[in-house]
C-alpha cells in the first residue's frame, strides 16, 4: 500500500507540473512526516550533498560542456559534412545523413538534448533546402539524438553507475551495439519512407571531394578516438575523459576553426553551469529519495510483489520493461533511472541478470522517453527549433521508437549484444 502511495504521489506531483528535484524531495519528507517519523529529515542535508559530489558524477557537467563547446566552436557542422560525403547517395539521402551524424557526434558529448539541438539545426535545415518534408526531418531528428546517450560516452551511464557502483567503462562499451543497432534500425526505416516518398538522393560525390572532407573533419573525429581510445586502453577514466574531450574541444573551437570568440566562451561557460547545476540538483534530491526507499523498504515491497505474480524471469523483465516504459511517457528519463533502479535492482540480481546488462535495457527505454509525449524532451527540442508541433512530431517518430523497441527487447533477450564487449574490459 505504501509503495502505491509513494508511486501516485510522486508521478502526480511531476505530471502536475511539479520539478521533478521538488517531488522527489516533496514525497521524501511529506511520508517521512506523515508517519511520525520526522527525526530522519536530518539525515536529508547529508544525502543531498553525497549525492552530488562522487568522482563519477563529475563527469556530468565536463561532457555538458564538451557537447556546448562542440556546437559552437564548428564541430558539427564538419561532422555533418563529412557524414554528408560519406552516405548523402544512399536512398534515403540526408535522412540517412543525419543519424550518421548523430553515430558520430554521440562519441562525444553523450547528451540526447545536446545532439538535437546542436547537430538538429544544421540537419534540418540541409534536409529542407533540399526537398524533404518538414516533419519527417524533425522526426529523424529527434529520433536520431536518441542514439547520443547510448553510445559512449553517456551520461545516463554515469548516473546509472553511481548508484549501481558498475564500472562506467564497461558501462560505455556495453552501448557499442545497442546505439549501432538503433542507427541500422533507424535507417531501414528512413529507407522504406524516402522510397515510399520518393524523397531526394544526394550525387555520388567523388573521391577526392570526399578526401577533402574527410581532412577538414579529421581533427573533430579525433575526441572520439580520445574517448573512446582512452577509457578503452586503460589510459584514463571516463571522469577524466569528459575533462579532456571538454579541453579538446576548448582547443579546437579558439585556435584551431577559430569560431568560439571571448563573448561565445562566456555563453558557452554559463548555459553548461545551469544545466549542469539542474541536472546534479536532480541527482543530489534522488539520492535522498533512494534513501528514503530503503528505509521504508519498499524495493522489497515490489520484489515480494513481482514474485507473487511470477518467478519466470521473462516474464518479470517484460513488466520491468513495461513500468519503465510507461514511466517514461511522464518522467523524465534521468529521473527515471534514479527513482527505479534502487526497486527493480533486487529483481535483476535475483534472476541473475548482470548489471552492465541492465544499465543498457534502462537507457534504451529512456530514449523512448524521450520520443514519447507528454514529456519527451527530445520531441520539445526538436519542436522549438524546427516548428513542428509536439503532436505532429510523436507521429512522425512512431517508426523509430518501434525500431528502438525491438532492438531493446533484443538486448534484454540476448545479453552477447550488450556484454560482449564489456566482457573483454574484465
Amino acid at each position: 500500500m505504501l509503495a502505491l502511495i509513494v508511486s501516485v504521489l510522486l508521478i502526480g506531483l511531476m505530471i502536475f507540473g511539479v520539478p521533478v528535484a521538488a517531488s522527489m524531495g516533496i514525497t521524501s519528507l511529506g511520508i517521512f512526516a506523515a508517519l511520525g517519523q520526522g527525526q530522519y529529515l536530518a539525515v536529508m542535508p547529508q544525502r543531498i550533498y553525497v549525492g552530488a559530489t562522487s568522482i563519477t558524477m563529475l563527469a556530468i557537467p565536463f561532457f555538458i560542456l564538451a557537447g556546448n563547446l562542440m556546437n559552437t566552436g564548428g564541430i558539427t557542422d564538419r561532422i555533418f559534412n563529412f557524414a554528408r560525403a560519406c552516405c548523402g547517395h544512399w536512398p534515403g539521402g540526408l535522412g540517412q545523413v543525419n543519424i550518421l551524424s548523430s553515430v558520430i557526434f554521440s562519441g562525444m558529448s553523450g547528451s540526447a538534448v545536446a545532439d538535437a539541438a546542436g547537430l538538429g539545426a544544421i540537419e534540418m535545415k540541409a534536409m529542407g533546402d533540399a526537398g524533404f518534408d518538414k516533419r519527417f526531418a524533425a522526426g529523424i531528428t529527434a529520433a536520431s539524438s536518441t542514439i547520443g546517450p547510448v553510445i559512449p560516452p553517456s551520461i545516463p551511464f554515469v548516473v546509472y553507475a553511481s548508484i549501481v557502483g558498475a564500472s562506467v567503462g564497461k558501462l560505455f562499451m556495453a552501448g557499442f551495439i545497442p546505439g549501432l543497432l538503433m542507427a541500422a534500425a533507424m535507417s531501414v526505416a528512413v529507407f522504406i519512407t524516402s522510397k515510399r516518398k520518393h524523397y531526394p538522393v544526394e550525387a555520388k560525390m567523388p573521391w577526392k571531394t570526399r578526401l577533402v572532407y574527410f581532412w577538414k573533419a579529421i581533427p573533430s573525429l579525433m575526441t572520439v578516438v580520445l574517448i573512446i581510445g582512452g577509457i578503452w586502453g586503460g589510459f584514463f577514466t571516463a571522469t577524466e575523459a569528459a575533462v579532456i574531450a571538454s579541453f579538446y574541444a576548448l582547443i579546437l573551437g579558439t585556435l584551431v576553426y577559430k569560431e568560439i570568440k571571448l563573448a561565445d566562451l562566456k555563453k558557452v561557460l554559463t548555459n553548461s553551469m545551469l544545466q549542469s547545476c539542474m541536472t546534479l540538483f536532480i541527482i543530489a534530491v534522488a539520492n535522498f529519495l533512494a534513501y528514503f526507499l530503503t528505509h521504508q523498504r519498499i524495493p522489497n515491497m515490489i520484489i515480494t510483489g513481482l514474485t507473487t505474480l511470477t518467478t519466470n524471469p521473462t516474464i518479470l523483465i517484460l513488466i520491468i520493461i513495461f513500468i519503465l516504459l510507461v514511466l517514461g511517457c511522464f518522467v523524465e528519463g534521468v529521473a527515471v533511472i534514479l527513482i527505479t533502479t534502487p526497486i527493480f535492482m533486487p529483481v535483476i540480481t535475483s534472476i541473475g541478470m548482470d548489471p552492465v546488462q541492465f544499465g543498457v535495457i534502462m537507457i534504451l527505454a529512456s530514449m523512448i522517453g524521450l520520443l514519447t509525449p507528454p514529456v519527451g524532451m527530445s520531441l520539445y527540442a526538436v519542436s522549438s527549433i524546427s516548428g513542428v508541433s509536439v503532436i505532429e512530431l510523436s507521429k512522425e517518430v512512431l517508426p523509430y521508437v518501434l525500431g528502438i523497441f525491438l532492438v531493446l527487447l533484443a538486448i534484454a533477450f540476448w545479453p552477447p549484444l550488450s556484454m560482449t564487449l564489456p566482457n573483454l574490459l574484465a
